[in-house]
């Protein structure tokens, strides 16, 4: 299928209505069909301080788009025999031995009973038992008064992870489906199995071959006059999910690009850590629909982007913040993939594959209409606006 022209302009129109109302400082979208460009916009500002545009080059922080990346790591070291998906997490990081988990109905921290260990799968499909502590509940909660969320500025991942470790888990895994933070328990896994930092594994047997030269989990050093703001339309923290915000839109910033910890992270967050441009997450979006480019087997990518719950997300009893609908929509190994359009209610093909970050980033592969879509702007959470419904329905309108 082809695109309609001028209804692909549609999109520059609608970002533009973004950035006019406050809701978005800039943002970028990028459009491939069977590998060539057939759309690129970019408006608005990057840093509205400074009035530097936001273009193609600008560096982002992508947060939760780092975890499909971080889950092809993992499927690179299980191609290699090095172990399988159903071993339990402890195997690797022995702090995960005898875990314990909440009680139904617990009210306290206290409340648990001895459960399963969670398996590398568990922490793939998010059904672990792990939480985020933005997430409702009694660990999320406990989260929360630790500072536990693998920021940049939070120390090493090993030592995270231990923490994580030590509290109880919130559901007995593989019953529920809950978006945690299990997928940077991964990155220490890729760790203790590659021998090497999460970055340098990233670097050499993925990112590095991709051309991803401008991704990273510190932004690179000739890339700092590229970096943007971080916003957010909230009073308080850009994290508090289910804050009101104000009744004229505005656009506070809460990580300035010039004193960011990312310009020197200490956490390497497989969870949600890496900075980069939206040519480069081209160039992974690519990756996951021609199969492989030889990282790993297209036969392992089509496994990574099948459905692995029992039904849809919502089957599952989730009650956590998640970056995509939850009706029609199933996980795969580090993204959803859309089992039902008309349950998602939004324009799609049956098999697209996709995820975002907090920032409010967003990407799809549409393995149907052969498209990859990357949409880049810097506004947390990414809950605040229905950007990425309306995303794809203009393109989906676009097609003739």
């Amino acid at each position: 299928m082809a695109f309609d022209k001028d209804r692909l302009n549609r999109i520059g129109e609608w970002m533009q209505s973004y950035v006019d109302r406050d809701r978005f400082a800039g943002c970028s979208v990028l459009v491939a069909q069977a590998g060539q460009e057939v759309y690129f916009n970019a408006t608005g500002k990057r840093d509205l301080e400074t009035g530097k545009p936001f273009e193609r080059d600008t560096i982002a922080r992508i947060y939760s788009m780092t975890k499909p990346i971080t889950s092809v790591a993992i499927m690179m070291l299980a191609e290699r025999g090095l172990f399988h998906l159903d071993a339990p997490v402890s195997e690797f990081i022995p702090g995960f031995s005898n875990m314990e988990c909440l009680v139904p109905g617990a009210t306290d921290i206290s409340q648990t009973e001895a459960c399963q260990t969670p398996t590398l799968h568990h922490l793939l499909t998010h059904t672990s038992g792990l939480s985020y502590p933005f997430n409702p509940g009694v660990t999320a909660k406990a989260m929360e008064e630790a500072d536990i969320l693998f920021r940049a500025d939070q120390g090493s991942l090993a030592d995270m992870t231990d923490r994580v470790a030590r509290l109880p888990l919130a559901f007995p895994p593989g019953s529920r489906w809950e978006y945690s933070v299990s997928i940077d328990v991964l990155g220490r896994v890729v760790e203790i199995v590659s021998g090497q930092t999460l970055e340098d594994f990233l670097v050499s047997e993925i990112l590095g071959p991709l051309g991803m030269d401008d991704t990273r989990f510190s932004v690179p050093q000739a890339g700092t006059d590229r970096f943007a703001a971080l916003y957010t339309p909230l009073a308080g923290s850009a994290y508090a999910l289910n804050d009101a915000k104000p009744a004229e839109p505005v656009l506070r910033c809460v990580d300035r690009p010039e004193k960011s910890p990312f310009l020197k992270a200490q956490m390497h967050s497989g969870g949600g850590g890496l900075v980069g441009t939206i040519d480069d997450y081209l160039k992974f979006t690519e990756m996951l629909r021609t199969g492989g480019a030889s990282l790993v087997s297209p036969k392992t990518l089509d496994f990574m982007m099948r459905n692995h719950l029992p039904g849809d997300i919502a089957s599952m009893g989730p009650a956590s913040f998640a970056e995509q609908p939850m009706e029609g929509m199933g996980f795969g190994l580090g993204g959803a993939v859309v089992m039902n359009p008309g349950r998602v209610r939004v324009p799609s093909s049956i098999g697209d594959f996709s995820w975002g970050g907090m920032a409010s980033t967003f990407f799809w592969v549409d393995p149907v209409l052969d498209l990859s879509v990357v949409f880049f702007t810097q506004l947390a959470p990414s809950s605040s606006y229905p950007a990425r419904p309306q995303l794809k329905a203009l393109i989906h309108g676009a097609m003739k």
